[in-house]
């Protein structure tokens, strides 16, 4: 996502736009292992619908979900199909920094959260997940005050985390490398931040540790800054990238090579950051600007457009990061109080 303050997700350096995410800033120059494949262009474009829903949040069941370690900041960002859900505590600010947790239903308990960090991090940021046990996230060996903080993609398979980062001579400074997806296929999605202060959204398998690009189809060059943040197990990818006038569009991808601009209309920014086997899309948009910008959840289907969806106790910030196959969605809001709280949100039938 990625985003303006605290309350989202990416990274964030020095007069670099942000993505709507989160409140750890990291980013990592490890090269991963594996060859380098770029994908085919993308040849056929076509528009979304720019419209909105009527707010479907009467469609939901709302529950809050905190981790008692800092009820002020949670953000969960990915849900699978087992109903486990990714996520992590702290601001990110001097002295609280984000820890990554994997929570298991039921949700009652705090025992049911298991404590999921990057062997001796500063921070660890827990973003995706399949239905095998494969999560991806990044982390730090920082937390500085200015929030400007090195980066680190990274997935654990079994017992053992293991490094990602596209092999780049061109790094930001400080490095900016983040997984954010992962399929049933094993197949993860992320990206790399260059010295320009660019996204270049990727894939990298994790079975063959090949990489292969994410792009915009027709577009010059490397294309426009892009994030790549969600993956179908059909390979299908969604996310966001930065359109023509300099406004943040999100996108889906198809393995078939179509691309989908996703733009709710009047807003000033869309991003997608989570897709399911149906090709539900999930994310925030952004209406106004400065103080009065507010942010909205969103789903997506082809043939039904944007549906809006902010959970009931959220105060202008609501933000859907994840989707599994049942349609339940989680992510994270702005209370009263001014804290953020983890969200989960089920369809009710």
């Amino acid at each position: 996502m990625r985003f303006t303050d605290q309350t989202q997700r990416g990274p964030r350096r020095p007069r670099q736009k942000k993505s709507l995410r989160t409140g750890l800033r990291l980013g990592a120059a490890v090269i991963a292992s594996g060859a380098l494949a770029t994908t085919a262009a993308l040849t056929l474009t076509a528009a979304a619908n720019a419209s909105t829903q009527a707010n479907g949040s009467a469609r939901y069941q709302f529950r809050t979900l905190n981790n008692a370690h800092d009820l002020t900041f949670n953000q969960l960002l990915g849900i699978n199909s087992n109903g486990h859900i990714a996520g992590y505590f702290g601001s990110g600010a001097a002295g609280h920094p984000n820890k990554g947790y994997l929570l298991r239903p039921p949700y009652g308990s705090q025992s049911r959260y298991q404590n999921i960090n990057f062997p001796h991090s500063a921070q660890t940021q827990l973003v995706g997940l399949n239905d095998e046990g494969v999560q991806v996230g990044f982390w730090s060996t920082q937390n500085n005050a200015n929030l400007v903080n090195n980066n680190f993609g990274f997935y654990l398979a079994g017992a053992r985390f293991h490094n990602v980062n596209f092999p780049t001579m061109d790094n930001a400074n400080p490095p900016v490398n983040q997984l954010l997806g992962v399929n049933n296929h094993d197949v993860a999605v992320g990206f790399y931040t260059d010295g320009q202060g660019s996204n270049h959204g990727y894939e990298y398998n994790i079975i063959t540790h090949r990489f292969s690009r994410v792009l915009k189809p027709g577009a010059p060059g490397a294309g426009p800054s892009l994030t790549a943040a969600a993956i179908s197990d059909h390979g299908d990818v969604a996310g966001f990238y930065v359109a023509s006038g300099g406004v943040t569009d999100g996108f889906l991808k198809t393995a078939g090579g179509v691309f989908i601009k996703l733009a709710v209309r009047g807003a000033s920014m869309t991003q997608a950051f989570g897709i399911n086997n149906h090709d539900e899309v999930v994310g925030a948009y952004t209406v106004g600007t400065g103080s009065t910008a507010k942010m909205h959840g969103f789903t997506w289907r082809s043939g039904h457009g944007f549906t809006t969806v902010n959970d009931p106790h959220g105060v202008n910030t609501t933000i859907i990061n994840g989707v599994n196959n049942s349609g339940d969605l989680v992510g994270f809001y702005t209370d009263a109080a001014g804290n953020t709280d983890g969200m989960l949100a089920l369809p009710r039938h």
